[in-house]
């Protein structure tokens, strides 16, 4: 089947957890063809050329790019594709260059010059200026006047909601896009309108100008995807179903594709975008009114998405939550555990070396959720207990300025809690707490920092999906934890938990598995054998093939312009059921294997060589009726 690949970080234009999740998926079911769609910050690709930063597979047909939120597109049209190489390696042949967005209008504004603008035309006329108010209007009356919560409002807030968005979304297809509409009188007169309305939140009555000029900013770039020209017979039109690899304004092109095709949607989130846009909310620099209206919206997006959806995918049972509290049906959840790759811990993970039996072992990012100062406590009462207990730290590289700050304050910290220790009055003093760097001459690679020691700790007070404690289950270490997002989830009975904010219970736990070398061997071999069961790829990737078709079956496409010949008649065996079997019926595509143009005795300009809009479905040249006589001349029917 052809898959729609909604990814954001710009996969495979960028580096990082979410292209590698994507390429393992991509490279797994290799049997499928797909479609990559990508949203997002690394969407310009390598060194901002729009070009991938590697070769994708070749079942992936073709590659569009739309960067969001302001990271610039240095005259590039947002939506266009990424040309492959021409080899085996590359792109399918199939894929096309993207097409520009339609525009109307004036010079350079209507080409996209403006680096940070919509695409499509810079003024309407009359008719459609106020259909947009119309849409526009709606959906800022939902905004301002939703409930509390994403699934029970009550007030018609969610009706409005889609309503408002399916309107833009038919404007924006109708006219190449919606160009300055958001910058306009009318949008600000429908803002203004629908805060002072009456059912309206407080927050939303004390919205001033400047308010509503951000965020009708905001607006304009979280509704970028309604303007982007990935909509038509080539793109998510052509697509057997849309696979989104995350929620919010990633699976709104899967949405409207929902919406108009008919395409079933699945959504994938290993971290709850709603979740993380409440963290930040307050780190903004816009005010209480405009950040209550864009909680809003995201969580009326994260509402119609959980609705629209044929099935959703958490990543775990701290995500699951989230989405049945957001309004998700149960029926549509499947838990899929992230896969990872079990072969780099191998070595590891069944050699006979138990790591330093007086060593713990602290891997990750070093950032306040990871509460390192509480570990550092915590070691210092594991020290009064085992004095010749060693803790490395083993941190990834600082991804900024906050990071190596809160590493620093921690070395200083250590320092000061725990100074250099001497056996005589002649030898060089040596410090109990090391801090080292993955990638460095003592840690060259993650297996390496877990085989250091004998008990790997964690000691977050905020996770998510821990991928670290995953890491050091395939290593065969004994792991003491802080019961913080899905850790018991993932642990399971293989390892200890223990209160995060705890110093003293973490000690405690740290200090028996110390003690007790048969203890730890047990735990470790246990914790294994767990994480091979759940989180390898292959457990991913197997998951998701049968998802594929569980989506496929509970929502099938249906297009009428499939199942009639080009007399409007019905075209037998249309949608064949192998058609929608894994894996391809034939070794090749062209004369030679029956399908396609060429193929049969109908000719490359018969019923035969009429493919799915964009390349898609093929159907057997067995199953298509013999053109009638006097056709190709030019004779009527019948």
């Amino acid at each position: 089947m052809r898959i729609g690949l909604l990814t954001e970080g710009g996969y495979p234009c960028a580096t990082g957890e979410s292209r590698l999740w994507c390429d393992r998926l991509v490279r797994g079911l290799h049997q499928h063809e797909f479609d990559v769609y990508a949203l997002g910050r690394g969407a310009r690709g390598e060194e901002g050329t729009g070009r991938p930063a590697a070769p994708p597979p070749a079942h992936v047909r073709s590659v569009r790019t739309a960067p969001l939120w302001g990271d610039g597109q240095d005259g590039a049209v947002p939506g266009a594709e990424c040309s492959g190489d021409g080899g085996s390696a590359g792109l399918a042949p199939g894929a096309q260059a993207g097409r520009p967005p339609r525009a109307a209008g004036s010079g350079a504004r209507a080409a996209g010059a403006a680096a940070d603008r919509t695409p499509g035309p810079w003024t309407y006329g009359r008719r459609d200026r106020r259909r947009f108010a119309e849409h526009f209007e709606r959906l800022a009356t939902a905004l301002c006047r939703g409930g509390a919560a994403a699934g029970g409002a009550g007030d018609g807030a969610h009706e409005d909601f889609a309503e408002g968005l399916y309107g833009l979304a038919e404007l924006a297809g109708a006219r190449g896009g919606l160009g300055g509409a958001f910058r306009s009188e009318s949008a600000l007169r429908a803002l203004e309108a629908a805060c002072r309305a009456p059912g309206a939140r407080r927050s939303a009555h004390a919205a001033t100008v400047p308010d509503h000029l951000a965020l009708a900013d905001r607006l304009e770039r979280l509704l970028l995807p309604l303007s982007l020209d990935w909509y038509g017979p080539d793109g998510l039109a052509a697509a057997d179903l849309c696979h989104a690899a995350s929620g919010g304004t990633v699976a709104l092109p899967g949405l409207l594709a929902k919406r108009f095709f008919g395409t079933p949607l699945l959504v994938t989130e290993y971290g709850v975008r709603l979740r993380a846009h409440y963290l930040k909310g307050g780190g903004t620099a816009h005010g209480a009114p405009v950040r209550t209206l864009l909680a809003a919206y995201h969580r009326l997006l994260a509402a119609e998405v959980y609705r629209q959806a044929a099935l959703l995918t958490p990543g775990n049972a701290h995500v699951r939550r989230w989405q049945e509290r957001c309004g998700a049906d149960r029926a549509q959840l499947r838990t899929v555990y992230p896969g990872m790759e079990a072969e780099p811990f191998a070595a590891v993970g069944e050699g006979s070396d138990q790591g330093e039996p007086r060593t713990l072992v602290w891997v990750g990012r070093a950032e306040p959720a990871k509460d390192l100062v509480g570990l550092l406590h915590a070691f210092a009462r594991v020290r009064g207990a085992e004095p010749g207990t060693r803790l490395r730290i083993v941190a990834a590289p600082a991804r900024d300025e906050q990071a190596a700050g809160y590493l620093a304050h921690c070395r200083a910290l250590a320092a000061q809690m725990f100074p250099d220790e001497a056996a005589t009055a002649h030898a060089v003093g040596d410090n109990p707490v090391s801090f080292e760097e993955i990638g460095g001459p003592e840690a060259p690679g993650p297996a390496d920092a877990y085989a250091a020691g004998c008990v790997v700790v964690l000691s977050s007070v905020l996770e998510g999906f821990p991928v670290t404690l995953v890491e050091a289950m395939l290593c065969g270490r004994a792991t003491v934890s802080t019961d913080a997002g899905a850790v018991v989830e993932v642990i399971g009975g293989t390892g200890l938990v223990v209160p995060p904010r705890n110093p003293r219970a973490l000690a405690d736990a740290c200090v028996a598995l110390l003690r007790d070398p048969a203890r730890r061997a047990r735990l470790g071999a246990a914790a294994r054998a767990r994480a091979l069961e759940l989180f390898t790829v292959e457990q991913n990737v197997a998951a998701f093939r049968a998802l594929y078709l569980e989506a496929l079956s509970l929502a099938p496409v249906r297009r009428a312009d499939e199942a009639l010949d080009r007399y409007g008649d019905p075209l037998p065996f249309a949608h064949p059921a192998e058609a929608y079997v894994p894996g391809h019926r034939t070794p090749g595509f062209g004369p030679a294997s029956g399908f396609g143009p060429g193929s049969g005795a109908t000719g490359a300009t018969g019923a035969g060589a009429q493919l799915r809009a964009g390349g898609g479905r093929r159907v057997p040249a067995w199953a298509v009726p013999a053109e009638p006589a006097g056709a190709a001349s030019g004779g009527g029917h019948g």
